[in-house]
């Protein structure tokens, strides 16, 4: 595994960072510790609180409310196990029960009030927590943990009683975690281990395990929050304050529904200031896992698109499988911050260098090839007719003797070169043995990160149990996928967090003039027509084309001469999705003739469809350019989103399209286009000129300042098309679709 940290850490982040020197987290943010507070525009807090939990994971005082001794009882190996803990972390044990004076030889209380003193942590072992909560409350308890199972996860009857838990936990002012969660909180941690520590959370028990079992391999863990059904204290929480514990080089997370989009960004968001890295496995990327994670918690997962853009933008980074959780969160945890963004592969077989370079080209790594220079040293002792451009191959017999740790070392002190990944397929003791050594070796002289791909499906030769294992240097893997998606991952979070700047700190506060004019034209509860949503545009600065609304044919004659002929004439009605479909628009018109033939018959189908409407549209026909689409949904956990991508038919055909959850800026909108499979339209395609894409940025950003200050009074809007001209000329919203709230 990765080398520890050199120097004293502190609780001070300014003398923890100068402490750490190359340790990832870095001095890339102005501030370790955020000023609580601040509301944006639609009343929403721009930082996020890191609650004191100081006192839950090393109390000074603990009751045990349920505590038993009697053989057989599940509470009695619970007790036992707290009784352990508490004597770990240094805090007095105070057992409770009605009936008992005394278990395990501890004194016993009959209630929480008959405490000998104010504790700072209750763990509740009774079946209904809510009637202990009020007498909690009175003697000033900090904390509680609830155990007891029936609650949100089982149905409605459940939530409702967690709802009246929660609402009970609330009035009292403590914290509570749980219910519906587990003993892990109060796993023993190996104390004999070094460097920077992964602080876990689960909302499931039982999958954090293998993140615990990394101690075995000398991965050091120092917190563990198993939130279950996060009546009160949820993940967010806990990653705000594990954001902001020296000791802790990663966070990796196993979350099956978030209670609190807000909140879980503003939690991520604390991190990527402080360049903690957060690893997560979020349950319901299909609609089979979000069924079964919503029966384990009682919580929406959201729309995975929506879930996975947002852990995208605040530099979460989401694995599927729990290994991959293990892996990437251990790298992350302990590796120093990349020299050079190059990998180099190097192995002994040209097949298997062949094979790892192509799966780590496919993913985005960067494999540049050596200089010649670079090759003619290498090729003093590997063969010249084996290439050594990158990937690198020794042959075999290079490895086994002198000539092996030398191909290391030229290697790694080529510039370009960050990371070196050596996967040995197979154990071949007179070459695989000597192999780990040198690696490991020149782990210890290097400030580059060196990998190990230990491909035997024993695992127990010594050259991987002792030599690999035993080195706090080198990052060890089993296999080709989840060594290339940990170092994918350690190069994305030191891009992400050196150049990151909170998207929250320039969130708007006060409405801006737009807001005011776009208000006025609002109307709750209802789809405003096209001319209407038009307006909200206008309001916010948006192009549309030249247009009239009439009511008359003459009147639609007059407008397409003052807009310019040829024409578009389209029914706007507050009831009107799709107009096409229902022969509602009628393009490239020409002639008064042709514009009075059309408002009959555009007025016809309305009254035959029973539609109302509040006119025609005569609009100016914008025919060059690329189209697009601009929108917002609300989202049932993050609340506003923007989407943008390929308009027209194509949004329908092709679902090409990309989501952030405001507030972001320039950076991620220009990025939200650069996720599109069709942004080579934008840069011109078969002799069409290059789209104004900064136009097009400017119209995501001010769609999203509209999200943002119309909040809960705009449930949808739709720019579609949205016409991109060629560069230098603008974006023009050609259709319009808004629904009130």
């Amino acid at each position: 595994m990765l080398g520890s940290t050199h120097g004293t850490l502190t609780t001070d982040f300014r003398a923890r960072v100068e402490a750490c020197g190359e340790h990832p987290r870095t001095a890339v943010h102005s501030t370790a510790t955020l000023v609580d507070g601040g509301l944006d525009v639609s009343g929403r807090p721009l930082y996020a609180a890191v609650p004191d939990l100081d006192r839950f994971f090393r109390p000074r005082s603990l009751a045990v409310v349920g505590a038993s001794d009697a053989e057989g009882r599940p509470n009695t190996g619970i007790t036992r196990q707290l009784i352990d803990w508490a004597e770990r972390v240094g805090a007095r044990l105070h057992p409770v029960h009605p009936t008992r004076t005394s278990v395990f030889g501890l004194p016993c209380s009959p209630s929480v009030a008959d405490l000998p003193e104010q504790v700072d942590l209750a763990v509740l072992l009774v079946g209904d927590p809510l009637p202990v909560i009020g007498e909690l409350a009175a003697t000033k308890v900090k904390f509680a943990v609830v155990f007891a199972s029936g609650f949100a996860e089982t149905g409605e009857a459940g939530a409702a009683a967690q709802a009246r838990l929660t609402a009970a936990v609330e009035r009292s002012g403590m914290r509570l975690l749980g219910p519906n969660t587990n003993l892990n909180a109060f796993e023993k941690f190996r104390d004999d281990l070094d460097g920077p520590a992964i602080a876990l959370i689960t909302q499931s028990g039982h999958q954090g395990r293998p993140v615990y079992t990394l101690q075995e391999l000398g991965i050091r863990l120092s917190h563990w929050a198993p939130t279950g059904n996060e009546a009160d204290l949820e993940a967010s929480d806990f990653i705000s304050y594990f954001a902001e514990q020296p000791d802790v080089g990663a966070i990796a997370a196993y979350v099956e529904g978030l209670k609190d989009g807000r909140a879980f960004l503003l939690a991520a968001d604390r991190a990527a200031r402080n360049g903690v890295p957060v690893v997560a496995v979020k349950v319901g990327r299909t609609e089979t896992g979000a069924r079964t994670a919503a029966s384990h918690t009682g919580k929406l997962t959201g729309a995975d698109t929506v879930v996975d853009a947002a852990m995208r933008q605040f530099g979460v980074i989401r694995v599927d499988g729990l290994d991959e959780l293990q892996d990437t969160a251990a790298l992350l945890a302990r590796a120093r911050k990349p020299l050079a963004d190059g990998v180099v592969v190097y192995s002994i077989s040209g097949g298997t260098g062949a094979h790892f370079s192509d799966l780590a080209t496919e993913v985005g790594l960067r494999l540049p090839t050596l200089p010649d220079a670079k090759q003619a040293e290498l090729h003093q002792w590997i063969p010249g007719y084996l290439n050594v451009a990158n990937p690198v191959d020794n042959g075999g017999h290079p490895v086994g003797d002198w000539r092996g740790r030398k191909i290391i070392d030229a290697i790694l002190a080529d510039p370009s070169v960050g990371v070196l990944i050596c996967p040995i397929t197979g154990p071949f003791p007179p070459m695989s043995d000597k192999l780990a050594q040198d690696l490991v070796d020149a782990a210890e002289t290097t400030d580059k990160l060196i990998c190990v791909v230990w491909g035997s499906p024993v695992g127990t030769e010594a050259a991987y149990r002792t030599t690999l294992l035993g080195s706090s240097r080198v990052a060890t893997f089993r296999t080709f996928g989840n060594c290339i998606t940990a170092v994918r991952a350690y190069f994305d979070h030191h891009r992400f967090t050196a150049g990151y700047r909170s998207p929250f700190d320039d969130a708007p506060r006060t409405p801006s003039p737009s807001f005011r004019k776009a208000q006025a034209l609002v109307q709750p509860g209802r789809q405003l027509s096209e001319h209407a949503a038009k307006l909200l545009l206008r309001a916010y600065g948006i192009r549309v084309p030249r247009e009239q609304l009439v009511t008359s044919a003459a009147a639609a004659v007059r407008a397409a001469g003052l807009v310019g002929y040829p024409v578009v004439m389209k029914a706007s009605g507050p009831q009107l999705g799709h107009k096409t479909e229902l022969g509602l628009v009628k393009i490239g018109l020409t002639s008064a003739s042709q514009v009075r033939d059309a408002y009959r018959e555009l007025t016809d189908i309305a009254r035959h469809e029973n539609i109302p409407l509040d006119g025609i549209l005569v609009c100016q026909m914008v025919e060059r350019g690329v189209e697009m689409v601009v929108g917002v949904t609300r989202d049932p956990l993050f609340g506003p989103t923007v989407t943008v991508g390929l308009g027209g038919v194509l949004v329908e055909v092709l679902h090409d399209t990309a989501v952030r959850v405001p507030p972001f800026g320039e950076a991620q909108a220009r990025a939200m286009l650069g996720e599109l499979r069709g942004h080579a339209l934008l840069e011109g395609v078969r002799g069409a000129p290059p789209a104004d894409v900064d136009a097009l940025v400017e119209v995501v950003l001010r769609v999203q300042r509209m999200a943002l200050e119309l909040g809960d009074d705009l449930s949808e809007f739709d720019i579609n098309p949205l016409v991109v001209l060629p560069r230098g000329q603008g974006a023009v919203a050609l259709d319009a679709l808004a629904v009130c709230r």
